[in-house]
Parts: C-alpha cells; structure tokens; sequence
C-alpha cells in the first residue's frame, strides 16, 4: 500500500493558496479603483464642457450669463496654498527632524503625541479657531487669515511624513558621519535629509494637495470674492468655495462651471502629483548610477 507523498500534496495546497491570495488582491485593487476611474470620467464628461481660455482667464459673471470665468479664485487659492507652505514647511519640517532625531527625548514623545492628534481634527475645527483669534481680531475675511488655516492642516502631514522618511534613514550613516567629526546638526542636514529627501518630498506634496482641496476652513477664514485679491488683508475667492457655492446654486451655467473648477482642480492634482514622480524616479535613477 503506498503512501500519499507529503511534500507534493503540501507543495500543491500552498500553489492554490497562493494562485487564491492573488486573486482577492487583484479583486480588491479593482474595487479600489472601480470608484476613481468612475469619479473621474464623471467630472471630466460634466466639467470638459467649461474648460477653455476664456473660462480660466475672466472673472466669474451673474448667473446665466455667459463668459464667466474662474481667473480670481484660481490666483487665491495659489496665494492661499502657497502662504500656507511658506508657513508650515519649514515648522513641519523641524518638528520632523526633532521627532526623529531626538525620538527618546520626552519632549518629542510627548510632541508627537500632540502632533498625531492634530492630524486627526477636522480642518473645520481649525479655521473656527482662526476664525476666532485672526478674523475677529481684524474684523475682516482675508487671504491671511485663509492661508494661516491651511498651514494647520499642513503643519501636522509634514512633520508626521519627515518624520517616517528620516526614521528608514540607517543608524550607520548618522554614526559614520559624527565618527568623523562631524557636528550632529550638519550630519542631520547633510546627510540624513539628502538621504531621506524623497519622503520629505512626497510628505510636502501629500499636505499641499490635502490643503488644495480644503474647503471648511476657507469658508470661516478667506470667505470670497468676485475679484482679484489686491491685498492678503481682504477677502479672498478660491477653487474649492467657488465650487461649493457654484455646485449648490440653482443655476445651471454655474453647476457646469462648478464642474469645470473641480476637473481643473483635479488636473492641478495630477500635474503635481506627476511631477513629484518624475522628480523621484530620476534621483532614485541617479542615485543608483553613482553606486
């Protein structure tokens, strides 16, 4: 009577586990992805209409009228994002470095502790809190006001995401540097952020496009306008409230323009997001010539 032979019976159930594992992941990206694609091809059926010069380069009209544009509130939310990076990169950035560089400090645990759990609150919770200590203050909406609530929601996303980069960066390096004499605040900058810059990149791009889209805040702090900003100290229009109040108007031409501000958004998106992927790719691509 012969035995059934063990090691193939074995070989072959951990094929079939193997072939089944695939499977569900493969099913599981597509229903992931299910939803985007469809997003997606919504807002650029709804939205291609709007799109032309005209659209990105007027100033937004009475409804039904045509020509209306969205020139005004694509510059505030430039001014807006790029006041809220000028503030928040280089905070996130050394709360990054001090958490994991001085990660045994009980300052930094504590800190960081603080900084996870600004994270997790609602963005529009901050912009009542700018709303009460800047717009009250001055009287008046602004751009400032609207950027200072962007950089809250940024703060936390950078200085989470430098910090996890600069943690993968490997102990030997930091040890070899300061093995050669060198000081530890020139070994942080020179090497362990050279090493780690990509994660520093890709945690920035992370928070600028989660600030893009925010419109809680923006609605207590920049309001919005039918013209251009001339000042940070005056209320401010921007993608997102455009098309929160296009969106919910009655009027049909703006429900197509709030279609077109979203796909441009999108699009602005993706061009970062893009970007940031080449830029990766051929320093990881030069990185690995030079070794």
């Amino acid at each position: 009577m012969t035995k059934p032979n063990l090691p193939t019976s074995i070989s072959l159930w951990r094929k079939i586990v193997d072939k089944l594992m695939t499977i569900l992941v493969i099913v599981a990206v597509v229903l992931a992805v299910i939803p985007l694609i469809f997003i997606l091809g919504d807002v650029f059926i709804r939205g291609g209409a709007a799109i032309n010069i005209g659209f990105l380069t007027h100033l937004p009209t009475a409804p039904n009228v045509a020509g209306g544009g969205i020139a005004n509130a694509l510059v505030g939310s430039f001014t807006m994002v790029g006041l809220a990076a000028l503030i928040s990169i280089p905070i996130g950035v050394g709360a990054g470095i001090f958490f994991s560089e001085w990660s045994t400090s009980q300052l930094s645990t504590v800190s960081s502790f603080m900084n996870d759990v600004l994270t997790g609150f609602p963005s529009m919770v901050l912009g009542l809190f700018i709303f009460i200590v800047i717009v009250l203050t001055t009287k008046q909406f602004s751009g400032f006001a609207g950027g200072v609530a962007l950089s809250l929601v940024m703060i936390p996303i950078i200085a989470r995401t430098t910090s996890e980069s600069l943690k993968l960066v490997p102990t030997t390096l930091r040890e070899a540097s300061m093995a050669l004499g060198i000081p530890r605040w020139k070994t942080v900058l020179r090497v362990v952020i050279s090493t780690g810059k990509n994660g520093l990149l890709t945690g920035i791009l992370l928070a600028v496009a989660r600030a893009t889209g925010e419109t809680a805040p923006l609605l207590l702090t920049a309001a919005t306008s039918e013209h251009f900003a001339t000042s940070l100290f005056q209320p401010t229009a921007s993608l997102t409230i455009l098309i929160y109040n296009y969106g919910t108007s009655p009027y049909s031409s703006w429900q197509t323009q709030a279609w077109g501000a979203a796909l441009v958004l999108i699009l602005i998106m993706l061009a970062l997001n893009l970007t940031v992927k080449l830029t990766i790719g051929r320093n990881l691509t030069g990185t690995r010539m030079e070794m």
